[in-house]
């Protein structure tokens, strides 16, 4: 496939099976726009797409900000409440994201930032990061999922203590309450999420696909059917080629050579 061409401040880099996508405007604190909402949109469509994608990590630029959320500055442009609520989302787009998905997070995770963050399947973090919801400082809530990722991630009276309070917490804490899954230092934070996005890759493509698949359903069922629907995902996974492969390759003592077929 052809990498698709985006604004100055969105990029996208694949190597290795693994998919780099930058939120690049540093100067702002990788403050989005509507313009780089949209270069999500077109960067998620080329990772689901692409037989070339099997692990995504997506990041910011710079050392201070992963991404403070919507550039303020820029909300003023929407003509009606109604423009604002059916706007392009960035928290959307990836979330869209069919592959699995890392928050390689360094800084400032804030508002749709954080957001963003929680809409990915794993969250490394800098020991420089901060993690907040700021919005009700400013007369608003999230819109992007805010409350019921963070809830799910932090527990309820965390998510509250964040959400009615809009301060942030630093990235011990967020580790301790299962926010992120691991804390590097700054100069490691990159290498560590990319290790973890090629090993990831090196699994059976289909299976960790549906994998991700599996856990955010599991999350909003009742467990019989959560139960019922991974029964029903295995067998799936079992039907697939890549699932002969890993038999034999078991058998064979070697290494699987998986095709996402």
């Amino acid at each position: 496939m052809t990498s698709p061409v985006f604004s100055a401040e969105i990029s996208l880099n694949v190597d290795g099976y693994v998919a780099v996508i930058t939120i690049d405007r540093p100067a702002k604190l990788n403050a989005m726009t509507p313009v780089m909402a949209a270069d999500l949109v077109t960067a998620v469509r080329y990772c689901n797409d692409s037989d070339d994608v099997r692990a995504v990590v997506l990041t910011g630029a710079g050392t201070k900000s992963f991404s403070v959320g919507s550039d303020i500055t820029a909300l003023d442009s929407y003509a009606t409440p109604w423009d604002f609520r059916n706007r392009t989302d960035y928290c959307d787009a990836i979330r869209r994201l069919r592959k699995p998905t890392i928050a390689a997070v360094n800084g400032y995770a804030l508002g749709g930032g954080l957001e963003t963050a929680l809409s990915c399947d794993i969250r490394i973090a800098s020991t420089t990061a901060k993690f907040g919801a700021p919005e009700v400082k400013l007369g608003w809530i999230g819109g992007g999922g805010m409350s019921a990722f963070l809830a799910r991630a932090a527990g309820p009276s965390n998510a509250a203590l964040m959400l009615m309070t809009g301060d942030p917490i630093d990235a011990r804490r967020a580790l301790d309450w299962h926010l992120v899954s691991e804390v590097v230092e700054p100069d490691d934070l990159i290498d560590r999420a990319v290790a973890t996005a090629r090993t990831i890759a090196t699994r059976a493509p289909i299976a960790a696909e549906t994998a991700k698949v599996n856990l955010r359903a599991a999350a909003s069922m009742p467990e019989d059917q959560a139960l019922e629907y991974e029964r029903d995902l295995q067998t799936i996974c079992f039907a697939t080629d890549d699932a002969a492969e890993g038999r034999r390759a078991f058998a064979e003592k070697r290494m699987p050579e998986f095709r996402r077929r």
